[in-house]
């Protein structure tokens, strides 16, 4: 950074910047840790037996650093290719009508407070709503380092069992939806989308109105062509940017594509099977009656706050997932 003309090239400098920023996230806490233990041993080295008070500061004190190396050793578990970035995260209701576009709102909002708790940013790219309440599907860009590498916890079928609201005789009923996150592909990677391979279609937006929302054909909706592969954008307030979030969107979801296609000739080399994502197959299941309980069926962590859960406390379980063993995750 220090070199002349590092400035010049703005898109180099500006990733270096973030590379500089993502290091110093990790170097700079353990360093400070690091240091702490240093203190912790001298004092303890020259501690008296009936020096109760300097015993119990000292107590207190190496309980804190345990707990910062706990976080520092957690944070490692983050060291995939894209696990800094920022995320988009997709919603989709499953078979069930009003019952799953429901249950799509209320994991929506469970999301929204986990993204607010850890300091994100969450843009809505495109949102269809259901015909008598809820929502069918949504997709958000969450905007925040290391937002892909909680999240991605999160891919797979999530599973509702509760008495329904909609429902006159007040029974049980078990609702379904699916939840995909892939990552924000920054510019630089190699790859590159040809105009010939896209078709543009621009439209209406639909659902609630606002400046330029229902009354221009601002939303787009991009095709790209040898994939089948399609984006829309709606919630920009022009054309433009729509289409420039749509691109983004379009970029990030082909490269996890070829990533899953690269991914999946490697456990057909080697005779692994990886469990498909899809109804019946859920990741996690959520009981609101006759008992309460939310529990991950990959590592069997569940507790009975489903109200915590429901208002974003999701750390406990996407901690429990990337603890636990890279190789049976999919499992």
């Amino acid at each position: 950074m220090s070199n002349p003309g590092f400035w010049n090239d703005e898109q180099n400098s500006t990733k270096a910047i973030k590379q500089v920023k993502s290091l110093k996230s990790f170097v700079e806490p353990w360093e400070a840790a690091f240091h702490k233990y240093q203190e912790l041993k001298e004092l303890a080295d020259i501690l008296q037996d009936q020096d109760q008070e300097l015993i119990t500061d000292l107590a207190k004190n190496v309980e804190l650093l345990t707990t910062a190396v706990d976080k520092l050793e957690f944070k490692t578990l983050l060291g995939g290719e894209f696990d800094k970035n920022s995320a988009v995260l997709s919603i989709n209701a499953g078979a069930g009508g009003t019952e799953s576009c429901d249950w799509v709102q209320m994991l929506f909002r469970m999301y929204s407070r986990f993204v607010e708790s850890h300091g994100y940013s969450a843009k809505t790219i495109d949102v269809l709503f259901g015909e008598e309440a809820g929502i069918k599907n949504i997709t958000v860009l969450i905007e925040g380092d290391y937002a892909y590498g909680y999240l991605k916890a999160e891919r797979g079928v999530h599973r509702l069992v509760r008495i329904s609201p909609f429902d006159a005789n007040k029974r049980r009923h078990t609702s379904f939806a699916s939840v995909d996150v892939i990552p924000e592909i920054e510019e630089g990677t190699d790859l590159k989308l040809e105009e010939k391979d896209l078709r543009i279609d621009v439209y209406r937006s639909s659902g609630p109105g606002g400046q330029s929302v229902n009354t221009t054909d601002s939303a787009v909706r991009i095709t790209h062509i040898p994939s089948g592969t399609v984006v829309q954008c709606q919630n920009e307030r022009s054309q433009y940017q729509n289409k420039q979030v749509a691109l983004k969107i379009l970029k990030a979801r082909l490269y996890e594509s070829e990533r899953k296609k690269k991914e999946q000739q490697l456990l057909e080399q080697y005779g692994q099977e990886k469990k498909k994502i899809e109804w019946g197959s859920q990741i996690r299941s959520y009981v609101m009656h006759p008992y309460s309980m939310v529990k991950d069926h990959r590592t069997d962590y569940e507790t009975g706050d489903v109200s915590k859960v429901m208002d974003g406390g999701l750390d406990e379980f996407i901690e429990a997932y990337l603890r636990k063993k890279p190789e049976t995750r999919n499992q």
